[in-house]
């Protein structure tokens, strides 16, 4: 599934694929639908300035907008894989992940990899949500 208004896919893969009651989310990251990167900023001289806690909440809010369009929400995540350039942002990119979710929130993994697609780019997140096809009967949601 391609989401409208989303920032295009870096490549021939959709934004989140369902297959029964899951809905894989590709690799998400802060860019904006411009092509911009929240939490990303460059002075005259090319100076950058990344934010990790920006891109963090960035790249958390869009993952949402994509199960907005599937008919879910972040609520639904049942398992997240975060991939950070440097472990040094672990501590703000958890800040950050504990104002979404509790311990009672989605499995989690986190990496660190030498780099991602773009090197603005401190962070990205893929993720597994479970969205029921057909509505729980109210008795099962207990």
């Amino acid at each position: 599934m391609i989401v409208e208004g989303a920032a295009a896919p870096r490549g021939r893969f959709p934004h989140l694929r369902r297959a029964g009651d899951l809905a894989f989310v590709s690799g998400t990251s802060s860019r904006r639908p411009d092509g911009t990167f929240a939490g990303a900023r460059a002075d005259p001289m090319g100076v950058t300035d990344l934010d990790i806690r920006e891109q963090t909440r960035a790249v958390l809010d869009n993952i949402g907008r994509l199960l907005e369009a599937a008919g879910g929400s972040l609520r639904d995540l049942v398992s997240v894989t975060a991939y950070l350039v440097n472990m040094n942002d672990f501590g703000g990119y958890n800040e950050v992940y504990a104002t979404y979710f509790d311990a009672s929130g989605p499995a989690r993994t986190t990496v660190a990899v030498h780099q991602l697609p773009h090197p603005l780019l401190l962070i990205e997140i893929s993720a597994v949500a479970h969205l029921p096809l057909a509505p729980l009967p109210e008795e099962s949601r207990a």
